[in-house]
This record gives C-alpha cells, structure tokens and sequence, in this order.
C-alpha cells in the first residue's frame, strides 16, 4: 500500500484534497460560463423565431435525448458509489462502479451517434441537404448548427470524461486510492457530474421547451 503522504508542495493530505477540488471548481467554473453563453444565445433566437425552432425541434428524436437523460443520471449515481466505495475501503466494489459509470457514457455516445444518423437521414443537417416546411428555412436552419454545436461539445467532454475514467478503473483496480486518500477520484467525479447537469440543461432546452412556441 502507498504511503500516506502529500506531495512536496503541501503541508497535509487535507490540503492536497482541497486544493485540486478547488482547482477543478474554477475549472468548471470557466466552463459554466462557456456553455452557459451558448445557452444564453439560444434562448435569445429562440424567442426571436419561435414558430420556426418549435418546427424544427419537433424533427428531433425525443426518445433518444429522454434515455440518454436516464443513462447519464443513472451514471452520476454509479459515480458517487465508486467515491462512497472507495471512502470505505471497498476498491473492488468502487473499479465496477466506474467500470459501469464509463459503460453508461458509451452507450450515451452510441445513441447520440445514432441519433445524429437519424438526423441525417430526417434532412435535418444544416449544409447537408436541409429541408423543412412550414416556416422560414434561416430560423430553422440555426436551431439545427446550435443543436449540433452544443450536443457536439457536450460530446466531445464526455469523451474526454470517459478517458478520464479508464484511467481512474486502472487506479482503483490497482488499489492505488486509499480510504483517507482518494482526491483524484473525487475530482473525476466533479467532472462527471458536470457534464451531466449540462446535459440535463441542454435536454430540457432542445427537446421539450424546444418545440414549444412561446
């Protein structure tokens, strides 16, 4: 077992904790602020064209958005066991949690692929042979480059998250995380549980407020 020590640069394991928690904080800070303005702006056009996004919102595919909803809140489930096991000396009980929290964020992405083939498929791609009827094609046509944009990104950091995770499987399988040490698992999950409230605020902007007309 390793030895109960900070690194160097800190007085005591308590430190060390605090400061990368706080360290990922005004990290997620600055990423609040960055989907929170693409957020901003898509309500703002929303309001502006309304008619014309709830049009192009009724294309997308609800039951896929609703169960990635379900699979990425089950996974901040099975994330904060694998915290909650490790806390209590149960490593092997908190490598299959992650194992299944990584599991669940595939099978998002997965979905979210098929989705977009779907979208392909519906002519729903902006550039890509866009068609939509009813109402103006420029309203609607924008609604679909923020919805690949913002879904897009969100992907790109569950990705990333999901890299993050192996490589907390490897540790924990390892039993490199002690019960009185573990701030990197803590961290990770921080991460992971922002990606998925952005989720949820997209999920709720895109699908059902989408293809309300206000």
């Amino acid at each position: 077992m390793p030895a109960l020590r900070p690194e160097i640069q800190y007085a005591t394991l308590a430190q060390q904790s605090e400061t990368a928690q706080l360290g990922m904080w005004v990290f997620l800070a600055t990423e609040v602020l960055f989907f929170g303005g693409i957020m901003l702006a898509y309500e703002v056009y929303r309001t502006s064209y309304p008619a014309a996004f709830a049009a192009a919102m009724a294309e997308s595919v609800i039951v896929i958005g609703a169960i990635n909803t379900a699979l990425l809140l089950t996974s901040s489930f099975t994330m904060a066991l694998a915290v909650h096991w490790t806390a209590i000396g149960q490593p092997r009980r908190a490598t299959g949690s992650l194992i299944l929290t990584a599991g669940l964020g595939v099978a998002f992405l997965a979905l979210k692929a098929l989705e977009y083939y779907i979208d392909y498929q519906d002519h729903v791609v902006p550039r890509l042979g866009f068609e939509i009827h009813g109402v103006p094609r420029g309203p609607a046509e924008l609604f679909w480059l923020f919805y690949f944009y913002a879904t897009g990104l969100h992907a790109i950091h569950l990705t990333i998250g999901i890299v993050v995770l192996s490589v907390m499987i490897v540790h924990s399988w390892r039993q490199r995380f002690l019960p009185q040490s573990h701030n990197l698992l803590e961290v990770a999950g921080l991460y992971w549980s922002f990606i998925d409230i952005v989720w949820v605020f997209l999920f709720a902007l895109i699908y059902p407020i989408g293809r309300v007309v206000s």
